[in-house]
């Protein structure tokens, strides 16, 4: 059973079936949040950029919210292969046992931790990561607003619970509660025009680039937000998943290049609070020029358990048990990035891309 498909906007189909597909041709590398689903794209993010990529001489941004952060920032390691190998490890690896007397980890424990977790991957390296030759990265977070800007644990559930009606009216209401920040290396622009929601943008630094990456993680509930972080605007920055889940961005607009999207389904769902709002889950003129890459749903069902990894993993199943589950699905990805190679091999046929 085939593992991979490969799906095409309207202009990047037709760019494939007169010229092929080559890593020049690749300006944007989006990465989504969705916690441990992205897991399932290791093999194709080694291959992507310790072989593929850096084939081409030419800028290319790379962007990420939550998981998707955490992963842009491995690629910029001097070797992404092995990084992204200690990625995968540190991820799968997570433990939080819970405070004597509760049943979950608080918050501040996962939080400690996983600040832990990022000083052991990229603790050393930050200098490096951001005076990348070709690569600029683009870390996003959502800085709360009214209510939640010094959120406590009543203030939190409530700005949460108005973020979440309010979108149901309007995808534009999430500027009332959330505001966009953008912290890029080199100073870099973004190629791509926000005009969706409040957003602001920031150098990233040695000062805030660990501070940014955990804020583009914290899940409410799940860890604290990151509070101050140096160069941005004061107040409580949390997962950069809520306001761009898979990051449905008008890439049609961009003057040149394509976007490619190594992605763990077909949808590009705008926000986190989207999920089950299937109007909009719809593929839109804004990403016409996206060649997306996504597992098969088919043998999705074929992984441990018929399904990708995922968040609900952790209180499911004892950890030893999703430590071994998930170690076989990142295996068995392999053969996303096998079948990803021989597409590129045969000269990219057109006839196996599928309309986005």
């Amino acid at each position: 059973m085939k593992a991979l498909r490969i799906y095409a906007g309207e202009r990047a189909r037709s760019h494939i079936q007169m010229q092929g597909l080559q890593p020049q041709d690749i300006r944007v590398v989006p990465a989504a949040a969705g916690g441990p689903k992205g897991l399932i794209l290791q093999p194709l993010d080694q291959h992507l950029f310790a072989n593929w990529l850096p084939q081409g001489q030419h800028e290319v941004h790379l962007i990420g919210a939550s998981i998707g952060a955490w992963r842009m920032a491995t690629a910029l390691m001097d070797d992404p292969r092995h990084a992204f190998e200690l990625f995968a490890h540190g991820y799968i690896s997570q433990h939080y046992e819970p405070e004597p007397g509760k049943r979950m980890p608080s918050p501040q424990r996962v939080s400690e931790g996983f600040g832990q977790a990022l000083d052991g991957l990229f603790g050393p390296h930050i200098q490096t990561l951001l005076t990348h030759p070709r690569y600029r990265l683009h870390v996003l977070t959502s800085r709360g607003r009214q209510i939640l800007r010094r959120p406590g644990k009543v203030q939190t559930a409530v700005g949460m619970g108005g973020l979440a009606l309010g979108n149901v009216l309007s995808r534009r209401s999430v500027g009332m509660f959330l505001e966009r920040t953008v912290f890029s290396s080199h100073g870099a622009k973004l190629p791509v025009p926000l005009i969706d929601q409040p957003t602001r943008y920031v150098a990233l630094s040695e000062a805030n680039f660990k501070p940014a990456i955990q804020a583009s993680c914290s899940i409410p509930f799940w860890l604290d937000p990151v509070r101050d972080i140096p160069g941005a605007v004061k107040g409580a920055h949390w997962d950069g998943g809520l306001i761009d889940y898979h990051l449905h961005w008008n890439y049609n607009a961009m003057d040149q290049g394509l976007v490619l999207y190594p992605h763990f389904q077909k949808h590009v769902i705008p926000g986190w609070l989207d999920k089950s709002l299937k109007w909009r889950h719809k593929a839109t003129p804004a990403l016409s020029n996206m060649v997306l890459l996504a597992p098969n749903p088919d043998w999705v069902r074929t992984l441990p358990q018929g399904k990708l990894p995922d968040r609900n993993d952790f209180t499911g199943m004892d950890v030893h048990t999703r430590i071994r589950i998930w170690t076989e699905a990142v295996a068995q990805s392999q053969q996303l990035a096998d079948e990803w190679m021989q597409w590129l091999e045969r000269g990219c046929p057109s006839d196996q891309v599928h309309a986005l």
